[in-house]
């Protein structure tokens, strides 16, 4: 395991490092051409909170249904781990994804609605 999170962690570290420098330099180039770089952020309303939720909720039902299957003896350790964390990881996100679109939806038919009837509330 050890031979695996060294250089995983070098990179990892080394990759943000430079995300971090390369970020500065362009709001820096920002703030010299006398833009605002809030501006240019993401919208507030990124779901990242939900994202993060189902995500770590879909990794922990597969490992608790890996470990279930894993004690019957129904799956071999290592397999039943990385394919069920991986499976419910990713219907999480996908979940999250439909999810996303539909409150979107929602929130610009609401806004419609709004900008019709005048009301702003």
């Amino acid at each position: 395991m050890n031979e695996f999170l060294i250089p995983a962690t070098v990179f990892a570290t080394i990759y943000g490092i430079v995300y971090l420098l390369i970020r500065r330099k362009e709001r820096m180039a920002l703030i010299d051409r006398g833009l605002d770089p809030l501006s240019f952020e993401k919208n507030k309303n990124d779901f990242s909170s939900l994202k993060y939720g189902l995500l770590f909720t879909g990794v922990g039902f597969g490992l608790i249904l890996a470990n279930i299957l894993v004690s019957t003896g129904a799956m071999e350790r290592e397999a039943a781990y990385f394919s069920l964390v991986s499976l419910f990881g990713g219907i999480a996100l996908i979940l999250d994804y439909i999810l996303e679109i539909r409150i979107s939806k929602k929130n610009k038919t609401e806004e419609n609605n709004n900008e019709e009837t005048g009301f702003s509330g």
